[in-house]
C-alpha cells in the first residue's frame, strides 16, 4: 500500500513524500528510522496506487542499468550523491522512478545511508541490489560496486532478451496462421457451403469434417471458453501457493529440450550472483540467501538453502552442491577449484559463461525444431483448409456441367 506524509526533518525543514508500506504503523516506522518527526501520514486512494501493477508503469530493468551507470560516472566525476541523484530524477522520463528518485534524496537529506533509502522501494532495487550498495558504503568502493551491479543486471537480463527475440518470428507465423483460418472458415467457407448445397449435391468427407467442427465450436464455445478460463484459473491459483509453485518450475526444468535451456539460464544466474556478491566481499552464507531469493526458481532456491545449512555446519561448498544432482559437474568442479585458490569469483564467471554460450546453441537448435514443425503444421492446416473449399469448387462445375 502507499502512503502520502509530510514531515520535518533533523534540519526542522518540511518535507513530503509517498512511501509504500503493507500497514500505517510499518510506513510511521520507516519514517521514523530515517529520522523524520510526521505530521500528517494518510494511505493514497488513488485508483492508480491500488491498480495491479500491470495497469501501472513498472521500472524497467534498462532504467536500472542507466541509473547505475550514470550514478557511478558522476560520483567518479566528484558530484555529491544527493546532487547526482537529483540529476538523474530531473532527466527521468519514467514517473515512477521519478517518484522513487525525489523520495531517495529526502531520505538522504534526513540522514539515511544510501542502502537503506533504496530497500524501501523493492519495485525498483531488489533485495541483492540493495546488500551490494551497502558493501560498497562501507568499503568506500560505491563507484565500482554501481558498475558491477548495472553489468550483472545487463548480463541477467540479455539471456531474456534474447529468447523474446528469437520467438518473435514463430509467434508472428502463428498468430497470422490462425487469423487466416478464422477468416477462411467464417468468410469464405459459408458461401461455397450454401451454393454447393443448393445444386442438391453431398459433401464431400473433408468438408464435413470442417463443418461438424465448426458447428461444434458455434454451439459448445461459450462453455469451451469457460472451461478453459476455468483451468486457467485453477492453474494460477495452485502456482500462486508454495507447492503449486515448486511444482510449476520442477516442470520447467524438465520439459524436453526447454529443460536443458532453462537449468542452463538459471544456473548462468547463479553463478552471476555468487560471483558478484562474492567480488563484494558478503559472507557465504549471506550469499546463498541473496542468491536464492533472486534465482526466480523455486527448486534451485530450495536447493541453494540446503547447501546454505550445510556450509554452516562446516561442509565446503562445492561437496555440498555436489550430492545436489541439479547442480552440473562443470559448475561443482569449478567451484571447489575457486575454494582451492581463493578465486571463486572468476571461476563463476567462467562457468556462467560457458552456460551461456551451451544456452544459446540450445536455443538455436529448438527453435531450428520450432520452425519446420511450425511449417509442416501450417501447411496441414492450409492444405485441409484448401481441399475442403476446392472439392465443393469442383464439384459444383461438375454439377453445373452436367
Amino acid at each position: 500500500m502507499e502512503f502520502e506524509y509530510v514531515g520535518y526533518n533533523q534540519e526542522r525543514r518540511i518535507v513530503k513524500g509517498k512511501l509504500t508500506a503493507d500497514t500505517e504503523k510499518e510506513a510511521g516506522d520507516q519514517l521514523a528510522e530515517s529520522g523524520y518527526q510526521v505530521l500528517t501520514l494518510k494511505a493514497n486512494k488513488s485508483l492508480l496506487a491500488n491498480s495491479p501493477t500491470i495497469f501501472r508503469k513498472t521500472v524497467k530493468p534498462e532504467e536500472i542499468i542507466m541509473f547505475s551507470r550514470q550514478l557511478a560516472l558522476l560520483l567518479e566525476s566528484g558530484v555529491g550523491i544527493v546532487q547526482g541523484l537529483e540529476l538523474l530524477q530531473k532527466q527521468s522520463d519514467n514517473k515512477d522512478f521519478t517518484r522513487i528518485l525525489k523520495s531517495i534524496v529526502a531520505d538522504l537529506r534526513a540522514g539515511s545511508p544510501l542502502s537503506a533509502s533504496l530497500d524501501k522501494h523493492p519495485e525498483a532495487f531488489n533485495k541483492m541490489f540493495c546488500k551490494i550498495i551497502a558493501v560498497g558504503e562501507q568499503t568506500g568502493q560505491l563507484e565500482g560496486v554501481l558498475r558491477n551491479l548495472a553489468d550483472y543486471t545487463e548480463q541477467a537480463t540479455a539471456a531474456v532478451r534474447k529468447i523474446k527475440q528469437a520467438m518473435t518470428y514463430p509467434v508472428i507465423v502463428l498468430v497470422l496462421a490462425v487469423v487466416v483460418s478464422i477468416i477462411t472458415v467464417t468468410f469464405v467457407m459459408p458461401p461455397i457451403m450454401n451454393l454447393f448445397k443448393s445444386f442438391g449435391g453431398e459433401l464431400p468427407i473433408v468438408t464435413r469434417i470442417l463443418i461438424g467442427g465448426m458447428e461444434f465450436i458455434s454451439t459448445n464455445g461459450l462453455y469451451l471458453l469457460l472451461g478453459i478460463l476455468i483451468l486457467v484459473l485453477a492453474i494460477l491459483i495452485y502456482t500462486g501457493t508454495p507447492n503449486g509453485a515448486y511444482q510449476r518450475d520442477n516442470l520447467f526444468l524438465k520439459l524436453p529440450v526447454l529443460g536443458r535451456l532453462n537449468l542452463l539460464n538459471s544456473l548462468g544466474r547463479v553463478c552471476k550472483s555468487i560471483s558478484l556478491l562474492f567480488k563484494s566481499g558478503l559472507p557465504l552464507p549471506d550469499i546463498l540467501t541473496l542468491t536464492a531469493e533472486s534465482s526466480g526458481n523455486k527448486v534451485i532456491a530450495r536447493a541453494l538453502m540446503e547447501v546454505e545449512q550445510d556450509i554452516i555446519k562446516g561442509e565446503a561448498l562445492a561437496v555440498s552442491m555436489q550430492r545436489k544432482p541439479l547442480f552440473l559437474p562443470l559448475m561443482v568442479e569449478m567451484t571447489r577449484v575457486g575454494e582451492e585458490t581463493g578465486n571463486l569469483d572468476n571461476t563463476l564467471t567462467i562457468v556462467a559463461d560457458s552456460f551461456e554460450i551451451e544456452a544459446g546453441d540450445k536455443l538455436q537448435t529448438l527453435l531450428g525444431m520450432i520452425e519446420p514443425a511450425m511449417t509442416i503444421t501450417i501447411g496441414l492446416v492450409v492444405g485441409f483448409l484448401a481441399l475442403s473449399i476446392f472439392i465443393p469448387l469442383y464439384s459444383s462445375m461438375s454439377l453445373i456441367g452436367g
